[in-house]
């Protein structure tokens, strides 16, 4: 398989939704957007990217990266896009549904903040089993980009997606690795043989202001 290939990657989160305004963990839970309070940042994003071309478009297949999908693409013309469930929320198992309030005193949730996410909810992902199927999603873009000379893509995902992402990339600690809704990160990124290395990283929208 040839891997050397440089791409230009912009990964945004999707808008915001109902749990977003309760801070409840959503998860893999298939939540919609709530509407009309999530257009503001979603405009703002579709504003951000007016004019630009992408190769290919690629979304998690859960209902709100769909919608905020369909919402700043509306008109642009760009590829029919790839849904993948690999760029699906980590699983937080048994925690989603709940709120930081409702969880403080259970032991097994302060030993999951403790660790930084890097042990496993009861019934969920731990970061090691994100970081796999990531890598696997990351693997079928930049196998595609080699295909088909890709160069430019659109990813739209979610928040613990672009954490976990921000991690390997950038270098940013795990709690300080989110960003708001309808942003993310415009990364170049080459593969080569030794893996993915990032050569620049900027914020979008470029003001994009962290909340919710």
């Amino acid at each position: 398989m040839a891997s050397d290939v440089c791409l230009e990657l912009v990964v945004v989160r999707h808008g915001l939704t109902q749990w977003n305004l309760d801070k409840r963990y959503q998860g893999q839970r298939d939540i919609e957007l709530l509407m009309p309070d999530a257009l503001a940042d979603m405009d703002r994003l579709r504003l951000e990217l007016e004019g630009e071309r992408f190769d290919a478009v690629v979304s998690s297949d859960l209902t709100r990266c769909r919608q905020t999908l369909a919402h700043i693409a509306e008109g642009r013309g760009w590829p029919e896009p790839r849904l993948d469930e690999r760029l699906r929320e980590n699983d937080f198992g048994e925690f989603e549904g709940r709120n930081w309030e409702e969880l403080e005193d259970d032991p097994v949730y302060r030993a999951w903040i403790d660790s930084a996410g890097e042990l496993a909810p009861p019934g969920g992902e731990s970061a090691q089993d994100l970081r796999d199927r990531l890598a696997l999603a990351l693997g079928a873009i930049f196998d595609a980009a080699v295909e088909a000379g890709h160069r430019r893509v659109l990813v739209v995902t979610h928040g613990g997606v672009i954490r976990e992402l921000r991690r390997e990339f950038e270098g940013v600690p795990f709690w300080e690795g989110v960003v708001g809704q309808a942003a993310g990160r415009r990364w170049t990124l080459i593969r080569q043989a030794e893996g993915i290395t990032c050569t620049s990283s900027s914020a979008v929208p470029r003001q994009a202001s962290v909340s919710g």
